[in-house]
């Protein structure tokens, strides 16, 4: 299996993904999909220099170029999104089908327009909208800052969007 993690987090790649979360979910490599961070050089090489591991930092372009290679690599890698928007657009839009159907959602941070859910996740009502496609497409969303503290399941929180 090649990706073994999908991830949505707003910091995309810090100390907590490539460590606690790898525990859990053994991995050799990290892929994150933005198109603000692949395009920017210094944001690049911060990522790629924060893990210690085989890390791509790709635009959703190349992402779309490059996914088949990924699911016949032999390596295991994160799939990690900046938001919600871009998670829903490989896995439902794309039909990327990673062989896993868990998806996790870390921090999120507080924004104008965006409904609390807990310490540092909050969604808006255009996330929740993609939070919901992805549930329709099979998957199971939770809300996990790190594997040992977890909020739920977005079946929890739908209401307050209107699901």
């Amino acid at each position: 299996m090649a990706v073994t993690f999908i991830r949505v987090d707003d910091r995309m790649i810090h100390g907590q993904t490539c460590t606690r979360w790898a525990l859990e979910y053994p991995c050799d490599g990290l892929i994150a999909v933005n198109d603000k961070a692949a395009n920017n050089d210094i944001l690049k090489a911060a990522y790629k220099s924060a893990s210690g591991k085989k890390t791509f930092v790709w635009t959703m372009e190349e992402f779309e170029k490059k996914c088949q290679k990924v699911l016949e690599s032999d390596t295991k890698y994160f799939l990690i999104c900046k938001d919600p928007v871009d998670m829903k657009r490989i896995l439902v839009d794309l039909g990327f089908q990673p062989g896993i159907n868990n998806v996790i959602v870390g921090p999120c941070n507080d924004r104008e327009n965006a409904v609390k859910l807990g310490n540092n996740q909050s969604i808006t009502q255009i996330e929740a909208d993609c939070l919901e496609a992805i549930e329709k497409a099979g998957y199971a969303v939770e809300f996990s800052l790190l594997p040992d503290v977890s909020i739920g399941a977005w079946s929890n929180f739908k209401s307050k969007f209107g699901y």
